[in-house]
């Protein structure tokens, strides 16, 4: 609710999994959602689970969520950014998107969370609760257009991560695509192998249906993700490729110490893995004096990043005619000196104050 108690007002455009997840979690924190689909079947049963209140295009909304797939994505915002409010995405490519759309109210963004059921069907108001959402702002995105859905991403349950397009691009060839392309890969050899034995699919269990259950996705939207992140994409499969080869060589070889080594090795790594940042017990501001010129916000956010601080809430205040603004920053209190610290060493003024 705004200061007054009138419902924030919120665009959507696609209702697909995500676009229905975005539509329901907004709902869910408050919002007045309008949504719009070019399949109005799409439209009609988001309208019946409450996905928007409305059908159309609210031209006053305060942010805009672009649902639809990569390769239309730039057109759709473009065609948002023109009512004056702030347009985010939600693709898993970002590089291209962010450049075709090139404007400083348009914040890059990528939910990492779905399902391997497709279109509405899998759309739920919690999807986003404790799964990372990346951001890509650039050097020309608006510090108020990135506070604004760094906040209202925060407020949908996700860990907001900031990263520049192409890093974001390169990492999630690793962390997504090419994981979807050997699901479905092995998936498909399965199924071959089937053909002569049916007994192959009834004793897939556990392990392989864990492996293969992301193969059960949309696959129509990794067209336009494998068009748009080809290189990077290539790049792990050479390399997944040349490891795969190295996993056949010490099988053919007998080599049971390699074997093993190689065994431990992923088992420490997946054991490794983060469960999710969560909400400290503790928080603390880090003020981050900026001039103002662009890019300051995103360089910022994108150095918590790289030292794996979680940022829950960010702000920007302007002091009329000052030279320099004041970026705060909400994060946990026993990594606020560390931060700062590190913010200190780029040039930057930083202070800590706990709350």
């Amino acid at each position: 609710m705004s200061e007054g108690g009138t419902r924030r007002r919120a665009g959507l455009v696609g209702t697909g999994l995500i676009g229905g997840s975005v539509g329901l979690a907004l709902r869910r924190a408050g919002w007045h959602v309008t949504a719009a689909d070019s399949d109005e079947a799409s439209l009609e049963q988001a309208l019946d689970l409450g996905v928007a209140d409305r059908a159309g295009v609210d031209h006053d909304a305060e942010i805009t969520f672009v649902a639809v797939p990569v390769g239309a994505a730039p057109e759709v915002a473009r065609l948002a950014l023109n009512d004056g409010g702030v347009v985010t995405d939600v693709g898993s490519v970002k590089a291209p998107v962010v450049r075709a759309v090139d404007s400083p109210r348009f914040v890059g963004g990528h939910p990492m969370a779905g399902s391997e059921a497709t279109g509405l069907d899998g759309a739920r108001a919690d999807l986003f609760d404790g799964a990372v959402w990346v951001l890509t702002p650039v050097t020309d995105t608006e510090p108020e257009a990135h506070a604004l859905v760094h906040g209202v991403v925060r407020s949908l349950g996700a860990d907001v991560v900031s990263l520049d397009p192409v890093d974001h691009d390169r990492l999630v060839a690793m962390v997504s695509h090419v994981p979807h392309l050997t699901a479905a890969a092995l998936m498909g050899l399965a199924a071959d192998r089937a053909r002569a034995d049916a007994a192959v699919l009834r004793l897939a269990a556990g392990g392989f249906r864990d492996m293969t259950r992301i193969a059960a996705g949309d696959p129509g939207i990794w067209l336009d993700i494998c068009d748009d992140n080809r290189d990077a994409i290539l790049g792990v499969l050479d390399d997944l490729l040349e490891s795969l080869q190295g996993v056949r060589g010490l099988v053919a070889s007998g080599d049971r110490t390699g074997l093993l080594d190689r065994l431990r090795d992923a088992q420490r790594a997946r054991r490794g893995l983060p469960v999710g940042a969560g909400v400290p017990d503790r928080l603390a501001e880090v003020r981050v004096a900026i001039p103002d010129r662009p890019g300051e916000l995103s360089a910022v956010t994108t150095l918590a990043t790289g030292l794996d601080v979680n940022v829950l809430d960010v702000e920007v205040a302007h002091e009329a005619g000052a030279p320099r603004g004041v970026l705060i920053l909400v994060v946990a209190s026993d990594r606020a000196e560390e931060f700062a610290a590190a913010l200190s060493s780029s040039g930057r003024s930083a202070s800590v104050h706990p709350l």
